[in-house]
């Protein structure tokens, strides 16, 4: 239904992952009963958790450390990793200057250029370790490097943007990359992102992607909203991309995963993003408030070392635990940022949804009130939600 905004413009209403909640059906059961996985490509996972593709979130070792514990890391390939032999030295210089400092620095430090050797050096780090070799380029990164990636036989391709779409305009001296071209060649599924709308995410199926990553401007560290103030909530952008993905599965029996990517901190967003219609999320924050995180406590946005237009910051997470604690616990933390799967599987239990499709279908409620609700003694406190 649209909202008249003014004369000449009308507006549809979207929803944020706070403005919602889950509803229990006529059933439970056991949480360990409950089945998490997933598969994108041939690749079947457990955890349905992918860190994302930034410098502070995932390095080699954190990318064996996730496929040891069922998930997925992305190594960015446009970062510190590969425009740097030994990256800890810039790790260290990031972390260490102040909120003022930081953008200069990061534009300095991403000036270095990008080594095709270290990109074939990582993901045969990743691979010799018995990880799963994910790793992310930019559409731009994907003309110069798609090649090398191939040659050194990365297990998976994100190509990732702000936004992508199939129908790019670019100047006449420059060449766009044809993503159906891209899918077709690499030798490794192709993940496509980020999108928000059915219509962009049906082509990017369309164009071959394995999976499809959903949002924009959610992140923590991210700063597009604010500067290019462009956006749709996690929820509403997760249904109307799960729904293109439904029926793409009606015309062609290939079904695409749908990936929301962004704005998930806690288990029940992770749970909320899920029965939206994602078959698994992306998150960066929360990783990288692990002790083997390389951002030191810190984390930043791929746009963030932009020379033009920062579209991100550098925020810091502190270090809350391990990557196990954080991903199947135990929990040392009472704010939903620990045992991720754990919450998952306890979200299915109690909503009585024994797989991830059961899990996309259970019911959704307009809930702004879900996340205040008599927690007024720990808002007070800063205690558990009111931290």
């Amino acid at each position: 239904m649209n909202i008249t905004i003014g004369r000449g413009k009308t507006a549809r209403r979207a929803y944020g992952i706070d403005e919602i909640a889950l509803v229990p059906g006529v059933r439970t059961l056991d949480p360990a009963l409950a089945d998490t996985r997933w598969k994108v490509g041939a690749i079947e996972r457990e955890i349905p958790i992918i860190a994302s593709a930034m410098d502070g979130v995932v390095d080699s070792r954190m990318a064996v450390l996730l496929s040891e514990l069922g998930a997925l890391g992305v190594v960015n390939l446009e970062g510190i990793q590969t425009r740097y032999e030994d990256p800890n030295p810039i790790l260290d210089r990031i972390a260490s200057v102040g909120k003022t400092e930081f953008v200069g620095l990061m534009q300095e430090l991403y000036a270095e250029p990008i080594k095709p050797e270290l990109i074939t050096k990582r993901i045969q780090e990743i691979q010799a370790a018995g990880g799963i070799a994910a790793v992310s380029l930019t559409p731009v990164g994907a003309s110069k490097y798609a090649s090398t990636v191939a040659e050194a036989g990365a297990d998976l391709l994100f190509i990732q943007a702000t936004v992508v779409s199939t129908a790019h305009l670019s100047p006449e001296s420059v060449e766009s990359l044809d993503l159906v071209k891209l899918c077709q060649e690499m030798p490794m599924p192709v993940v496509l992102g980020n999108c928000v709308t059915y219509e962009v995410s049906l082509e990017l199926m369309r164009a071959g992607a394995a999976a499809v990553l959903v949002g924009i401007g959610p992140g923590a560290a991210c700063t597009s909203r604010g500067v290019l103030g462009v956006g749709v909530p996690q929820p509403t952008a997760i249904a109307d991309c799960a729904a293109a993905r439904d029926d793409y599965f009606q015309e062609t029996g290939r079904y695409v995963p749908v990936i929301a990517d962004g704005g998930i901190i806690t288990g029940g967003d992770i749970c909320k993003c899920i029965a939206c219609g994602a078959d698994a999320v992306m998150i960066g924050s929360p990783i990288a408030r692990a002790a083997e995180a390389p951002g030191r406590g810190f984390h930043w946005g791929m746009a963030t070392p932009s020379p033009v237009l920062p579209r991100g910051t550098r925020i810091n997470v502190g270090t809350t635990g391990t990557i196990r604690e954080i991903l199947v616990g135990p929990a040392k933390l009472d704010d939903g940022t620990h045992n991720l799967l754990g919450a998952i599987k306890t979200s299915m239990g109690t909503l009585g949804a024994k797989d991830m499709k059961e899990m996309q279908q259970v019911d959704v409620v307009i809930a702004p009130s879900l996340l205040t609700e008599g927690k007024v003694y720990q808002k007070a406190q800063q205690l558990g939600m009111g931290k």
